[in-house]
């Protein structure tokens, strides 16, 4: 609930300052023309409602910070959270002057001491130094709220798509409102400069000295006040962490031999933090992503059951019960953990793990690989592009042919192609091995029908070597940077290989082990050999097809198996 507020809150504050960015922006035309605009909206903007939502937002998102900065158990920070934390406590201290001498006059004391007329004339004359810092304080706002903005919406699926978008806004906005900023205080100056009456004029609508000097009062108590809270935040940690060395200690060790000892109350994760072991955390440790997941050794003591919202995030990602989230579990007692999660990849690559798939299971799988014959002869007397462009329609085809088949290509190595049924969902044997079969015969299907429509450029049809078998593999996503991907290793993966180069020794356009056949539940049909396979001590029975139609199909089945 106080991180739904605080994404409320903070969102208010947000879309308030695009309001008054943009109105900064009208000032690249004239200070006029920011001044219109501001009297068209300042009505709205000094309503009751709107004023009482905005004061409630900036007082509830203070508030909200200082009790996440209370529940913390460690002050050890992140890059992106020490910059959050400081400016979250620094804007409000630096704003409350800007506030006190803007808002608060017009909505008090009747003045319009707020128009841009007004304001840029006292922040560009006489000390231009005085715009700097509001320029920093402007950025340093914008730079505070798309922190926060960017943190919320980063594990949203849509995000990388918009992610240009949103950047070139978030660049282009206070570009232009810092120029509409400097070019309102060329104005000003150059008025001042040539309208001796301008001057008196902006003077005469200034607030009394006695109301100027009741709101710079007004804004040092609140300053002083915020200050207060902080204290009290920051001293209350100090009294709790010596009450907690007095109640025990909880041991946390890691697998490189690493312990830490905290008190009863620290997450695995803060533990982690505080250790200097790298633990990754996409959402920073707020129960959202599963990426800090740990598996645990414990008593069962020493584990607290996890909560409703833990256990909706461990169930989406199909973890076992030694697996808990390691910013939400705080133990009782000693610990073992094993990150399960490798820190050092970006956070696209690690929110791919909230497949239960992603992470590493043994699962029976059927794997499928085939392989154009003579491809060779046929490309090397073909132009780069020509080959290029027959090798996509192909694989194209291919992939099409294994999706609509319920599989999914695992890779394309070189004019090859490895396809994995039977990846996601309940392991099912059987039907993995009926939407194998399937791919294999619809992929012959398509390349034969891609061998018509391409008759003339190649002279003669393409050629398809299949090979198709079942077993236990290994699954999970494997490999390094944008190379990582979800696949399968196992012998079971050599074996289907090593089926799919012995088509040319049978001759067969397919080779199939009888072990898909009989999980399939069909007649093991076609022509039957006892394959020797390197690196296997034992015989393996196989059938082959000289044509995939061929294969012995079931009726309505093979085609709504999940990949």
């Amino acid at each position: 609930m106080t991180r739904r507020l605080h994404i409320l809150t903070g969102l208010t504050l947000f879309a308030y300052l695009v309001v008054h960015y943009v109105n900064h922006a009208a000032a690249v035309v004239s200070i006029g023309v920011a001044d219109a605009m501001l009297a068209a909206i300042h009505p709205v903007l000094t309503s009751a409602p709107v004023t009482a939502l905005l004061l409630g937002a900036v007082l509830a998102h203070v508030a909200l910070g200082l009790l996440a900065l209370w529940r913390r158990r460690t002050l050890r920070f992140s890059p992106r959270e020490l910059v959050q934390y400081g400016l979250g406590f620094a804007l409000p201290l630096a704003l409350l002057p800007h506030i006190a001498a803007t808002r608060v006059p017009d909505s008090l004391f009747a003045t319009n001491w707020g128009y841009y007329r007004n304001v840029l004339l006292a922040f560009w004359w006489p000390d231009p130094w005085h715009a700097l810092s509001q320029a920093l304080l402007l950025l340093a706002a914008w730079v505070h709220g798309c922190i926060g903005l960017r943190h919320w919406l980063r594990l949203r699926p849509w995000f990388p798509r918009w992610r240009p978008l949103l950047a070139g806004l978030a660049l282009g906005l206070p570009l232009l409102a810092l120029a509409g900023f400097v070019a309102g205080g060329n104005e000003v100056r150059l008025r001042v400069a040539g309208d001796p009456g301008f001057l008196a004029a902006v003077l005469a609508d200034r607030p009394a000295e006695a109301t100027r000097a009741t709101l710079s009062l007004l804004a040092n108590r609140l300053a002083l006040g915020l200050l207060a809270a902080l204290g009290l935040v920051l001293l209350a940690r100090g009294l709790r962490f010596l009450r907690h060395r007095h109640q025990g200690q909880v041991r946390i060790s890691y697998p490189d031999g690493r312990t830490i000892t905290v008190p009863p109350g620290f997450s695995v994760l803060e533990a982690s933090w505080l250790l200097g072991v790298p633990h990754a955390a996409v959402c920073g440790g707020r129960g959202r992503c599963s990426t800090c997941r740990v598996k645990v050794s414990a008593l069962p003591a020493a584990l607290p059951p996890p909560d409703a919202a833990e256990q909706r995030v461990l169930h989406r990602v199909g973890a076992p019960a030694e697996v808990r989230l390691a910013c939400q579990l705080r133990p009782l007692g000693a610990v073992a953990v094993v990150p399960l999660l490798d820190a050092a990849l970006p956070p696209g690559a690690l929110l791919r793990f909230r497949a239960p798939a992603m992470l590493g299971e043994e699962r029976p799988v059927a794997i499928l690989f085939a392989d154009l014959r003579d491809f060779t002869r046929l490309s090397e007397h073909r132009l780069p592009f020509d080959v290029l462009h027959l090798l996509n329609r192909y694989f194209r085809a291919m992939g099409e042919a294994v999706e609509a088949a319920g599989g999914r290509v695992d890779k394309f190595i070189g004019d090859g192609v490895m396809a994995l049924f039977g990846t996601v969902g309940p392991p099912d044997q059987a039907a993995a091995c009926r939407a194998g079969l399937a791919a294999a015969a619809l992929m012959a299907e398509r390349l034969e029908a891609l061998s018509t429509a391409m008759a003339a450029e190649l002279g003669e049809p393409l050629r398809l070597g299949i090979g198709l078998h079942v077993g236990p593999v290994i699954l999970g996503s494997m490999g390094h940077g944008q190379a990582t991907g979800l696949t399968a290793i196992g012998d079971a993966v050599n074996t289907a290989s090593r089926l799919e180069a012995a088509c040319k020794q049978y001759g067969a356009e397919v080779v199939v082990s009888e072990a898909v056949l009989a999980s399939a539940g069909l007649a093991l049909a076609g022509e039957a050999h006892q394959m020797v396979v390197r690196g296997r001590r034992q015989t393996l029975a196989v059938r082959a097809f000289a044509r995939a139609a061929a294969l012995p199909q079931p009726n309505g089945t093979s085609s709504t198996m999940p990949s």
